[in-house]
C-alpha cells in the first residue's frame, strides 16, 4: 500500500466507524420514539430529535403525537422553511392531531443557525397552538428548539 494511502485509510475509516455509530444511536432512539412506546426521558427525546433534525440547513416544524398515556402515536415534520423560519399554520397541526387521535403533543422545530434560544416568535407561535389544541382537548407538552449543539425545551424555561 503506498504511503497516501496509509495516510487517508484511517482517516475513512474513522468517519466511516463515526457514522455508523451515529446510526446506531439514532436507531436506538427511533426505537424508544416508536409507536406505542411511552415518552419516559425528555433527553432521550432531544438527542433523538437533535440527531434527526441537527443537521439541515432549513428550519423544519414538526409534532410528536401522543395517545392519553402519552404512547407515540406518529412523529411528523409538518412544515419546511428556510434558514432562518417556517411558516407554521396552528390549523394543520391541530388537523393532524385530530386525524390521528392524539391527546397530546410535543412540537418541534431546529434553528439551522446552531443558536437555539427561543424567538419571541417561537413563544408566541407556542401559545397559539397551545391555545389552539385546548380548544380540542389535546395538550401541548412541550416545544423543543434543537440543533446540533444543542436543544432546549421551552416547559423547562416557563415559556409554556
Amino acid at each position: 500500500m503506498s504511503a497516501v494511502l496509509k495516510r487517508v485509510t484511517p482517516a475513512l475509516s474513522a468517519t466511516a466507524a463515526e457514522d455508523r455509530i451515529i446510526a446506531e444511536a439514532l436507531a436506538i432512539l427511533e426505537r424508544r420514539h416508536a409507536p406505542g412506546e411511552a415518552l419516559t426521558s425528555p433527553e432521550a427525546t432531544k438527542a433523538y430529535l437533535r440527531l434527526r433534525l441537527g443537521e439541515r440547513l432549513v428550519e423544519v416544524f414538526g409534532v410528536i403525537l401522543l395517545d392519553n398515556r402519552n404512547r407515540v402515536i406518529g412523529i411528523e415534520e409538518l412544515f419546511t422553511g428556510t434558514i432562518d423560519a417556517a411558516s407554521v399554520y396552528p390549523r394543520v397541526v391541530v388537523q393532524r392531531g385530530i386525524e390521528r387521535n392524539a391527546a397530546a403533543m410535543v412540537a418541534f422545530h431546529n434553528h439551522p443557525s446552531g443558536y437555539i434560544e427561543p424567538s419571541r416568535a417561537d413563544e408566541q407561535l407556542t401559545q397559539r397552538l397551545k391555545e389552539a389544541l385546548a380548544l380540542l382537548d389535546i395538550r401541548l407538552l412541550d416545544h423543543l428548539v434543537v440543533s446540533a449543539e444543542g436543544s432546549v425545551s421551552m416547559a423547562e424555561r416557563g415559556l409554556m
